[in-house]
């Protein structure tokens, strides 16, 4: 990594230490939203550990340079130019003092210093601090912060910044001042400062060590009354991260601050988180189960980072997934452990359905596509570009291999061994690594490839049962597939796979489990077996009837598996096994393949016809008590069109909606007394509750009127989405029954009812913006027909009052939703679709470049859809990438289109 500015393509391999160091920053702002005066103090010295620099260059944007001074002199040799500021013959170690201004209130691209609703708020990471002031902008620069804030007291009353409170007071002219140190070392990527009109829902807690500690969420005033839930997150996060990992809260006081226009879902600047507002703000008449939900897991996220992030922290931004994987990693097992503890499995697993479902709807595309790329990336041209599923997601399933491999106790005696080795430092993925093997008395060479190979891969599985001798072999081969050329080009051999597996009896119950060579069965009934080969056998012994194999138990690695079970064995799968997310899995795979047979018929106009057999199937899930109502709604969910169209050799969206309705339908026609019962079984009445078990039968519920909506003769399940919409007492059932009458009635363009709810919802919450973001998403999501196509309905919606390009959230619920969550629509065979999203990429480039550039991404696999598609969408790509000028949206076109 160089000193200097960008250059178009930065290299893993070319990564170099700094030529300096800076030990200490002194800040000194005064804010002024058109023109913030910016003093930067530094201590910098030559790093012993890197070659002689002639010269110090540090990184710059859109800055206006006015002083340099070295020692407390003015120092000639400082050339400003368009990415930084090149100081000439410099001195050894030296205080560098640098005078700039900038101008938060026209900063458009959120990354930096900007304001947003008459507020300054900042985003660094991962390269947003250089918009702030001249600096070593890199991780591997670590620093202690002090930092002074000066503004109007009457227009910005509270000014935070990261650590501690020092000092605060009265400057002349109605001005004001704080001072905030921050004690510990860090890059500068996590430097934040806000300041404006806010005020504080503030509780004082001990950790275990017995200090005290003041925890704040800081919101615009007519907010306060939603930030209960994320305090009780943020309380919940401290708590279990002592106990589970041993990890204290460092600071006397940790701040979490909300605002509207945000890139990103939040960011974890030390002691000072700043929060998309998405994942803060809830209460029951404006926040569903699925937000209580996102928000106690992003606020466990990025109160997780202090240690896993913060406290140690990446050398240079391919290692990303370093912190993120590791933190994601950490927030799936918190949200596992608030559903369901240590002890119930079946909510644990209804987490891991949820997690695994995101991971291969998403991540598993983007392993397929133009911007595959390993876990640690070998290049970039934009980092904003790599802050993908990969680096999470994937990053994440890698984290979870090494507690799969160790268990709990070794993952955590690995992990101490991490801090104490690195505690303070900018590391990489080796290191973390290496830190899990030595702790576990492991050699994890061969480990080390699941950072380094693009792609996702697969395990071939064939099996062969000797009656005789009562053994059971199950022949495990692993490849690629036809990988993309991205993934084919890291692979460099096999990886160590942990493969769990367990074997069902004719009477659904699980059999022993006892390898060949070892003395006796073990007590468990799942076997973790570390398949390292690219062909590899396990025999077990002594198994007195022939088994049917439960594959990938509990989904122990990242990996496509393909086994050919019949229907039958499906089915039978789905009805017995006691791996929770096996019996999911089953359930999908079988809907999977009907689906997809369906969808080859209805692409060339033949007869649709759905088995019997699995609408039986399905009929068993529906109305088995024994299973939890969480887990029932999530096997009754069909797979997605996105996912489905992602299965077939050559994309057809409308094929894939047209099999899915069919299906639905058939569903609800065969099971329609079934769906009744269980919508009135599941009702919650009475005041709501936050708790997984009544969040469950909200979502069965809800499943279920979903599926009513879907019979020949709907009006009757109109008449109940009407009615559940005027009682409901939360925002859960209320805007599940709105999608259900915009959904029953969007063949027809609409409907009264439909229109009425409508109406009402925007009356009812005109003034909560993250409300009528749902307003809009319901809208660009809802099912269309061809004669009411919901592009002139998002078209429409682009010029209503409400409507705000800038916003990011505002942008997201309405252009995002139907060019990523309503692919039938949006992949119309007119090419509309793809006009529309040529149109807003240009426009948000313009604008912000970080959220143009994931918008972009809703094309890049247009290579696997039918040939009339492709010819659309490549004229659109072509037409972006003429006319657009960032290092963000150019990225991902031209890998798309090269």
């Amino acid at each position: 990594m160089a000193d200097t500015a960008t250059p178009n393509l930065i290299r893993r391999a070319d990564y170099a230490p700094p030529a300096f160091l800076i030990d200490t920053v002194a800040l000194e702002f005064d804010l002024v939203p058109e023109r913030t005066v910016v003093r930067n103090t530094m201590r910098v010295r030559r790093n012993p550990d890197a070659s002689r620099a002639a010269h110090l260059e540090l990184m710059g944007e859109q800055l206006e340079f006015v002083s340099a001074a070295i020692d407390g002199k003015p120092f000639p040799n400082a050339h400003p130019h368009e990415h930084g500021l090149l100081l000439d013959q410099v001195p050894d170690s030296f205080e560098l003092t640098l005078t700039s201004i900038c101008n938060p209130a026209e900063n458009t691209t959120l990354s930096g210093l900007y304001v947003s609703s008459g507020n300054f708020f900042t985003q660094c990471e991962a390269e947003g601090f250089r918009r702030i002031t001249y600096f070593l902008d890199r991780p591997d620069v670590m620093a202690s912060f002090t930092v002074t804030l000066r503004a109007s007291k009457a227009d910005y009353p509270v000014l935070l910044s990261n650590g501690n409170l020092l000092e605060q007071g009265e400057l002349p002219d109605g001005r004001h001042f704080a001072r905030w140190e921050d004690p510990f070392r860090k890059p500068s990527y996590l430097f934040a400062l806000v300041a404006g009109k806010l005020v504080a829902l503030e509780e004082r807690v001990k950790t275990g060590s017995g200090k005290e500690k003041l925890l704040q969420v800081w919101v615009e005033p007519h907010d306060l009354d939603k930030t209960r839930h994320a305090m009780d997150s943020l309380i919940h996060s401290i708590r279990w991260d002592e106990q589970r990992f041993g990890l204290e809260l460092d600071l006397d006081r940790f701040m979490i601050v909300a605002v509207s226009d945000f890139n990103m879902g939040a960011m974890e600047n030390k002691g000072l988180n700043i929060f998309n507002t998405k994942y803060v703000l809830a209460n029951p008449e404006t926040a569903t189960d699925t937000d209580f939900s996102n928000i106690e897991a992003v606020v466990g996220h990025e109160y997780f980072h202090n240690w896993t992030g913060n406290r140690v922290t990446c050398r240079d931004w391919f290692q990303l997934s370093l912190k993120e994987g590791l933190t994601v990693f950490r927030d799936q097992e918190f949200s596992a452990d608030m559903a369901g503890g240590a002890t119930d499995e079946a909510a644990r697993a209804t987490k891991r359905i949820e997690d695994v479902r995101v991971l291969r709807q998403m991540q598993f595309a983007e392993d397929a596509g133009p911007m595959a790329h390993p876990v640690r990336p070998e290049s970039y041209v934009e980092i904003n570009n790599f802050y993908t599923m990969t680096v999470y997601e994937k990053g994440s399933e890698v984290v979870r291999m090494y507690q799969t491999l160790f268990g709990r106790d070794g993952f955590r005696n690995g992990l101490d061994l991490y801090f104490k080795r690195h505690d303070g430092q900018a590391v990489t993925c080796d290191d973390f690594r290496h830190a899990l093997a030595d702790a576990n008395g492991r050699d994890l060479a061969q480990f080390e490839r699941w950072y380094s190979q693009a792609g996702t891969p697969r395990v071939s599985v064939r099996t062969r049962y000797d009656a005789a001798q009562q053994r059971y072999s199950v022949t495990l081969r692993q490849g690629y597939g036809d990988a993309v050329p991205a993934a084919r080009e890291t692979q460099k051999g096999p990886l160590l796979i942990p493969f769990a597996i367990g074997l069902i009896g004719k009477d659904g119950r699980d059999l022993p489990l006892q390898l060949d060579g070892e003395a006796k069965s073990s007590e468990s009934t799942t076997r973790v077996l570390e398949f390292t080969q690219t062909e590899q056998t396990f025999t077990f012994v002594n198994v007195g009837q022939e088994p049917l194999p439960s594959l990938l138990r509990n989904f122990s690695a990242p990996v496509i598996v393909e086994y050919d079970y019949t229907g039958e064995q499906l089915a039978f799968l789905l009805a017995h096994d006691s791996d929770p997310f096996n019996r999911w899995e089953a359930g999908q795979r079988l809907a999977t393949r009907e689906l997809l047979a369906l969808a080859a018929r209805a692409a060339t106009g033949a007869a649709l016809q759905f088995d019997d057999s699995v609408v039986a199937a399905f009929a068993r899930v529906l109305t088995d008590e024994t299973l939890s109502p969480a887990f029932r709604e999530l096997a009754l969910m069909l797979p997605s069109e996105a996912y489905l169209a992602e299965q077939m050799a050559e994309s057809n969206p409308a094929a894939v909606h047209a099999a899915r309705q069919f299906v639905r339908k058939r569903l609800a026609n065969a099971l329609r007394d079934d769906w009744l019962k269980v919508y009135e079984q599941h009702r919650t009445p009475g005041a709501y509750e936050t708790t997984p078990e009544a969040a469950g039968h909200r979502a069965l519920k809800n499943l279920a009127l979903s599926y009513l909506t879907e019979l020949d003769d709907s009006a009757d399940a109109v008449r109940l989405a009407a009615a559940q919409y005027e009682t409901a007492n939360n925002m859960t059932d209320r805007a599940a029954a709105l999608s259900a009458l915009l959904n029953a009635a969007a063949p027809q363009g609409g409907s009264p009812e439909a229109q009425h709810a409508l109406d009402d919802f925007y009356r009812r919450f005109e003034k909560e913006p993250l409300v009528i973001d749902k307003w809009f998403a319901l809208q660009a999501t809802q099912r269309g027909g061809a004669r009411h196509p919901v592009i002139d309905t998002v078209r429409k919606l682009m010029t209503h009052p409400a409507f705000n390009l800038k916003n990011p959230n505002r942008a997201r619920s309405l252009i995002f939703s139907f060019c990523a969550a309503n692919p039938a629509q949006f992949h119309a065979a007119d090419g509309s679709g793809y006009a529309f999203w040529a149109e807003q990429v240009i426009a948000l480039d313009a604008l912000n470049p970080q959220v143009a550039a994931r918008l972009a991404r809703s094309l890049e696999l247009w290579r696997r859809f039918t040939p009339a598609l492709r010819d659309s969408m490549r004229a659109a790509l072509e037409k972006v990438a003429a006319q657009v000028k960032s290092r963000d949206v150019r990225e991902i076109v031209e890998k798309a289109l090269a």
